[in-house]
């Protein structure tokens, strides 16, 4: 199945912990259908000191399913995302708007 999310897209939170809050995709994971999102599920992990690195406890964002996220439209909307072929190419629009969103 293709990814509906990709890294780079602006998804809205559905469920959890940081239900309503807006962030930008940084990686994804398809194979476990999750996704890292900068800013959302942060936890707080105790690194060691090392020579380079200064240690303490440090915040983290950890993956999130992708099944609670949603893409923002051009409206700021949540929305879901379709397939369809234009000019012979597979291409993403969002349902709320129909606009194109791979370019």
């Amino acid at each position: 199945m293709a990814a509906k999310l990709k890294k780079g897209d602006k998804v809205v939170v559905l469920a959890g912990k940081d239900k309503g809050k807006e962030g930008t995709i940084s990686s994804v994971d398809p194979k476990s259908g999750k996704a890292i999102v900068d800013g959302i599920n942060i936890a707080i992990r105790h690194t060691r000191q090392t020579q380079t690195s200064q240690g303490g406890r440090l915040p983290k964002a950890l993956p999130i399913d992708m099944s609670n996220l949603a893409y923002l439209d051009a409206n700021g909307k949540a929305t879901r995302i379709g397939f369809r072929t234009e000019d012979g190419k597979k291409v993403r629009f969002a349902k709320t708007t129909g606009d194109v969103i791979d370019a």
